[in-house]
């Protein structure tokens, strides 16, 4: 397996670096056991790569209401007694509102992900994912340990870097393997929204402190640097043939080309305009992927904090857990649908979304909803439309991209989700500060 993986990380380095002549590829494992080596190993990255982002977010109550118990770990108590909000707002907030949280949480990824089309490619695949990982040991650290929110906001941003860095290799890494893993990564993203909300949840309301709790989480990097260097195997060319590439020759190409197709051996032989032109067709894909995930970010770090009903016996940090794991476990259900449902016309499910947001935003205004159960269905159902949202896009553009472009292509479509919650982060900070300013 050591030659397996050693033999991979030369072939993507060389495959990275300039355009040469490829190295004979060891004799590829039995195509079934191959098959599902990568088909778990690409689950467990995607779970790996977004825990710890997943995480921040289920936190970020915690991290900017945090008390400091006696010595070194932060501490918010799991069950606290409700008290009266400080303010005249009839709201219960925070001083800074948690859209804060999701701002560290993602706009370093969004660096990340704007530079990357621009030369990421020519770093090799092994470096990246080392840093990485790295990182995103560094973030559960480094908020476990800290004194203020400052430091702690530090740690997000460790976090963000962590994924934005991941999501943009592993995407790019697909095009070396079967389409079939692009199914086999986003379950494995849902699945880490579901696992990083549901133990954050689970593990503060066994009474465990936040900082302990994240401190449990330390050995999620290591699994991520494991399945990355002993689980995939040596990356094969797309499968000739079969049920995928029967959809993929019925549909017309986002990029057409009269030059033969490549195998996908390297983005770095791409012109600068011929990558504006995959961009320019990738649109139809990234626009709908940007509304959506801007309204359901609006909604979960804009809203999630001030949908609190005082008539149920969760506290206000209670009900926030609670959001965050719902919306994750629908996720994590529709991100794992793909071969039960392919939606081609993804822009329905930016509409859906939009309108969800709109719906939520009324019953903050007016106050509306009777009972707290009743948000809990939204939310559940809120997070089935941005799983789907982001699972099909990636899958058509799969479908729809040339292998030559195609490694580019995953790429910069990747921007799409980080630029929608990036937009709903700052727009969600001063509505927190207008609606907590209301009597």
């Amino acid at each position: 397996m050591a030659g397996c993986a050693g033999s991979r990380r030369r072939r993507l380095s060389d495959s990275e670096g300039e355009v040469s002549t490829p190295e004979p590829r060891p004799p590829p494992l039995g195509g079934q056991g191959a098959h599902w080596k990568n088909a778990v190993g690409f689950w467990l990255l995607g779970l790996c790569n977004n825990f710890s982002y997943v995480v921040m977010l289920s936190a970020a109550h915690d991290i900017l209401s945090h008390k400091r118990a006696s010595g070194n770990q932060s501490h918010v108590d799991p069950d606290p007694v409700p008290t009266p909000p400080s303010n005249s707002s009839r709201f219960d907030c925070n001083s800074v509102s948690t859209a804060a949280v999701l701002l560290a949480d993602i706009l370093p990824t969004l660096v990340i992900k704007l530079l990357a089309p621009l030369g990421l490619h020519l770093l090799p695949y092994s470096p990246r994912v080392l840093v990485s990982g790295v990182c995103a040991a560094g973030s559960f650290i480094l908020v476990a340990f800290s004194h203020s929110v400052g430091t702690s906001l530090c740690g997000v941003v460790l976090a963000s870097i962590s994924s934005g860095l991941g999501e943009v290799t592993f995407l790019s890494l697909t095009s070396f393997y079967p389409r079939a893993v692009i199914s086999w990564w986003s379950s494995g993203t849902g699945g880490a929204g579901l696992l990083g909300a549901l133990s954050y949840l689970g593990l503060t309301q066994a009474g465990l402190s936040p900082g302990h709790t994240l401190l449990s989480m330390l050995g999620v990097p290591v699994a991520l640097l494991a399945s990355y260097f002993f689980l995939l195997t040596s990356p094969e060319s797309p499968d000739p043939g079969g049920e995928e590439e029967a959809e993929r020759e019925a549909r017309q190409p986002l990029m057409s080309s009269g030059a033969t197709e490549s195998k996908p051996d390297s983005s770095s032989d791409l012109s600068l305009q011929e990558k504006w032109t995959v961009f320019k067709g990738l649109l139809c894909y990234i626009i709908p992927l940007v509304l959506v995930y801007f309204a359901e970010y609006f909604i979960n770090q804009g809203l999630f904090e001030l949908l609190f009903f005082r008539n149920t016996s969760l506290s206000h940090a209670q009900q926030y857990r609670w959001y965050q794991m719902l919306y994750q476990a629908g996720v994590f259900a529709s991100r794992s649908s793909l071969r039960c449902c392919h939606i081609r016309f993804t822009w329905v499910l930016a509409l859906l979304q939009g309108l969800n947001l709109a719906f939520l935003l009324v019953d903050v205004w007016v106050s509306f909803l009777p009972s707290i159960y009743l948000v809990f269905l939204i939310v559940l159902y809120e997070g089935l439309l941005g799983g789907a949202a982001y699972v099909n896009t990636f899958h058509n553009i799969a479908l729809e991209t040339s292998d030559k472009h195609r490694e580019f292509a995953m790429a910069a479509a990747c921007i799409s989700d980080t630029l929608g919650i990036s937009l709903s982060g700052l727009v969600a900070l001063p509505l927190h500060n207008f609606l907590c300013h209301l009597s």
